[in-house]
């Protein structure tokens, strides 16, 4: 590594992640310190993070922002990089983020996100380049308190880095539309609370505007099936989403 490079922490959120999590650590062994933040985890997952030599500290699960953020404060070292267990960092990532911190020019960078779906790394469409600003220095930058879609939130400059972080789930298609659904619960009922409508031209358009944008604009027809299915369920997703806000406002209204 450049030996004059600012010092580098890694925070990683886990739970019930020990088949996952081996390679997110390999990759991360250039930092100067992986922090995991454990939520309850019953197959190895802290004994896992523990022999790759990173610090475990065990924390009841407060939601993906704050738990995050609760990590990010753990962290040994200012110039923070956050990573889920299902990621890896490529070379050529880890290369730029520590060319970058010997003199960085930002207080935040982004890189891409290449998403894997159905034994497929997703290169258009709505799977790529899925910027994701992850990292940061703490003290110009932290995660929002949102339970789910949880977004870095600065003042400061955002520069880009070459190189991809690879995400790989690795969880089936019942798991991932499982977890869809929880998130669209999630997402209607933050939409709500901020003071957010919904009615007839936002459910029923809503999915097609998205589709025609990934599926065509960005592409994701070159993505294949795999490419196909993952924007299909991310337009249901939207249709769910608004669904779901329309079922809690009627709810709200016959109590009354």
């Amino acid at each position: 590594m450049p030996a004059s490079r600012q010092p580098l922490s890694v925070a990683i959120i886990t739970l019930n992640a020990a088949t996952q999590l081996e390679a997110c650590l390999r990759s991360a062994r250039f930092a100067d310190e992986i922090v995991v933040v454990d939520s309850g985890s019953a197959d190895g997952t802290r004994e896992l993070a523990e022999r790759h030599g990173a610090r475990v500290i065990e924390q009841d699960w407060l939601g993906f922002g704050p738990q995050k953020q609760f990590a990010v404060d753990a962290a040994a070292h200012d110039w923070v990089l956050c990573l889920d267990a299902d990621e890896r960092v490529t070379p050529e990532l880890q290369a730029a983020i520590e060319n970058t911190l010997v003199a960085p020019l930002n207080n935040a960078y982004r890189f891409a996100r290449c998403n894997r779906f159905l034994g497929r790394y997703l290169r258009h469409g709505e799977g790529y380049p899925d910027w994701s600003l992850r990292l940061f220095d703490r003290r110009q930058a932290r995660w929002s308190d949102d339970a789910v879609h949880e977004k870095i939130i600065t003042n400061a400059s955002v520069g880009t880095l070459t190189g991809d972080l690879l995400h790989d789930s690795a969880e089936t298609l019942a798991a991932y539309l499982a977890k869809q659904n929880r998130y669209t619960t999630l997402a209607a009922e933050m939409a709500l609370a901020a003071g957010k409508h919904t009615g007839f031209a936002r459910i029923a358009l809503s999915p097609l505007v998205r589709f025609i944008k990934f599926y065509f604009i960005r592409q994701g027809f070159r993505d294949g099936l795999p490419g196909l299915i993952h924007i299909a369920i991310g337009c249901f997703n939207s249709f769910m989403k608004y669904s779901k806000m329309l079922e809690r406002r009627n709810d709200s209204a016959a109590l009354r």
